[in-house]
Formats: structure tokens, C-alpha cells, sequence
């Protein structure tokens, strides 16, 4: 079955879906959960979760290797028409999974300890995202 999950984020930014991504699983045996962003400028992480220090470093990390094309280092780029976050966060999205698969036991996702699943929105202003979610168990 395909779901569709919409999730609102507010700026560039880790935002945790975990929660709302065990729901697609619900009632389901063993099986495969794979989920796709519908989108070019944001991606999907499965990461850490328990210090959220971890999210703000991987922010600042692709900020750094990636920064906006006001920075002197990106003039080369000519995609810029749509705001100086929006070229580097193509690129992110380019380096970073924007499909990830699940393995589901007993209806539950086979995530570690402190694992959980995130959309990275790359853009700076909000947006609504929408993940195609398929569950086949």
C-alpha cells in the first residue's frame, strides 16, 4: 500500500518523521518499508536522535560545504533566480539519500537504538514536504 505523508517545516533544518513514518506500518507483519521525498531541494536521514547536537553539526557541516551563492566561493553557479539557499540546497539534496528502505518486523521498523528518520530541508524559508511512503509486508 502507498501513503502519502505531508510534513511542514519551518527553514532549513533537521525534522524527525520517525513517528509519523511507524504509523504506515501499523498492522503489518514482516516486511519493507521504502519512502521516497517528493522533492529536489530536501532530502531523507536516518540519524541519530538522541543529541540533537548531532542534527545542529550536520546543519552546519553541508552549510559550510555548501553555502548559500552570496558566498564568493559559489559564484560559478547560474541556477540563482530562486533565492541564493536555493542551488546549494539541489546540490544537498544530489549528495543526500532522498529514498530510503526500511526493513519491518512484527509491524515494527528495524531501526537501532538511536536511530530515528528525518526530512534535511535544505531551503531556508518554510515548505510543505510530501514523502511517498510503500509498505509491502
Amino acid at each position: 500500500m502507498i501513503q502519502e505523508l505531508t510534513i511542514s517545516t519551518h527553514g532549513a533544518g533537521l525534522y524527525d518523521i520517525t513517528n509519523q513514518v511507524a504509523r504506515t506500518c501499523v498492522g503489518g507483519g514482516d516486511g519493507l518499508l521504502t519512502l521516497m521525498i517528493r522533492h529536489t531541494s530536501a532530502s531523507l536521514l536516518i540519524q541519530e536522535n538522541a543529541d540533537p547536537e548531532v542534527q545542529t553539526d550536520l546543519q552546519a557541516f553541508f552549510h559550510r560545504l555548501v553555502p548559500p551563492t552570496t558566498d564568493p566561493s559559489m559564484s560559478y553557479l547560474t541556477h540563482t533566480y530562486e533565492g541564493p539557499d536555493d542551488m546549494p540546497a539541489h546540490i544537498k539534496s544530489a549528495m543526500l539519500p532522498v529514498s530510503l528502505s526500511i526493513p519491518v518486523q512484527n509491524g515494527r521498523m528495524m531501526l537501532g537504538t538511536w536511530q530515528g528518520i528525518y526530512v534535511f530541508e535544505h531551503r531556508n524559508a518554510p515548505h510543505t514536504r510530501r514523502i511517498a511512503a510503500h509498505y509491502a509486508g
